[in-house]
């Protein structure tokens, strides 16, 4: 099974012992396809529940980004959730909670629970609504104005564990700046989203669905992240029913220490494993990652080799269709302001096992995310 081994003990909330209970955060990210069920459009969804620093919860949320609480080095507390929509009129919007206002089931399976809000290993719901006022009076709020409901089924099918640098050991002692588990890399929804008064429905056949979490004290920069499962072979010339790709990382620190440019990295194609992962050194992982800005566009370039196996991935994704999507680190500061955010990437993987072609893989659908840091 190699990396597709699912282990719900790393879904649980990583934020109630040692030092990231004072400077910390976990969220469980899910993303995935909708079609209207008027006009048939489909549009790119997702939505996250974002925890930080409950050290410091109180009644109602702390924004690390009001004035007075910048001058005085406040850390925010809240949970946040996140959801929005990619493509036209792409929106993040944002609901806060103080940490007395919410329910966490700290055993496992976990459970994140707050008024009208929901999320487990298997079911999620929620509700966010955001004036234009809201957003105009509230830039601490970090988001944009509208509406969104959501009613989902979640069956998580493959997984990509990442092994012993997201294991026990590694998690009690709490060593990386920033955890990474995708028990859902290839996820099927089911139900509806409510988007600013239109009605998608969401199926298993056609969600193209993807679900993972992080934890830590810290982000990543550079921030890359890449993953499909909308994918269709140029070799055979069909479609790749049991396939999906994921691929993430940046600079990871272990303690004060840089990895600088390492990528973690999946595909289960058709039900066999490729893997290039740096902490599995033994595997001799060699990799390149170029990603840019143009005027209209972002693009991605990765090429990773392992002792028998060679994957090359090239995604673009159009500007207009993304988000430069909001977050504040466990210490307040708001490094990251050019954190490019989609859903509707497009591009080619070619795998290769001991020098000769697996496959070419068209890819569309495909989760992006590309940005350094850059403090306002």
């Amino acid at each position: 099974m190699g990396f597709n081994r699912h282990d719900i003990s790393r879904d649980a909330c990583m934020l109630t012992l040692g030092k990231f209970v004072k400077k910390g955060y976990d969220w469980w990210w899910h993303s995935f396809t909708g079609v209207n069920a008027v006009t048939g459009e489909k549009k790119a969804f997702f939505f996250e529940f974002f925890l930080c620093n409950p050290a410091f919860g109180a009644d109602k949320p702390v924004f690390g980004q009001l004035p007075e609480n910048k001058r005085t080095k406040t850390r925010p507390s809240y949970l946040m959730v996140k959801a929005g929509a990619w493509g036209e009129n792409a929106a993040q919007l944002h609901r806060f909670y103080g940490w007395k206002e919410i329910k966490i089931r700290e055993r496992i399976p976990f459970a994140v629970s707050a008024e009208e809000c929901f999320l487990d290993e298997n079911y999620s719901f929620g509700t966010i609504k955001v004036t234009e006022e809201e957003r105009d009076n509230h830039p601490e709020y970090m988001c944009d104005a509208g509406e969104i409901s959501w009613n989902l089924k979640i069956n998580k099918k493959v997984a990509f564990n990442v092994g012993y640098g997201a294991g026990k050991l590694f998690r009690s002692l709490q060593l990386f700046e920033m955890f990474w588990h995708a028990e859902g890399m290839k996820t099927e929804y089911d139900g509806e989203v409510i988007f600013n008064g239109d009605k998608y429905l969401v199926t298993p056949g056609e969600c193209y669905g993807y679900a993972d979490k992080n934890w830590g004290s810290d982000f990543t920069s550079p921030w890359v992240w890449l993953s499909s499962c909308n994918l269709f072979s140029n070799v055979t010339g069909k479609k790749l029913e049991n396939s999906v790709f994921d691929i993430g990382g940046g600079r990871p620190k272990v303690g004060p220490v840089a990895l600088d440019r390492k990528l973690l990295s999946a595909f289960w194609h058709e039900g066999k494993c490729y893997e290039f992962n740096f902490s599995k050194f033994w595997t001799g992982v060699k990799t390149k990652f170029e990603c840019r800005e143009t005027e209209d566009t972002i693009v991605w370039h990765v090429e990773q080799e392992t002792k028998r196996n060679r994957m090359v991935t090239d995604i673009t994704c159009l500007k207009k269709d993304m988000l430069l999507v909001n977050y504040e680190a466990p210490d307040g500061r708001k490094r990251h302001n050019r954190l490019w955010n989609g859903g509707n990437g497009e591009g080619t993987v070619r795998l290769y096992h001991k020098g000769k072609l697996v496959d070419e893989v068209i890819c569309k659908n495909v989760g992006c995310e590309y940005g350094e840091y850059c403090e306002g």
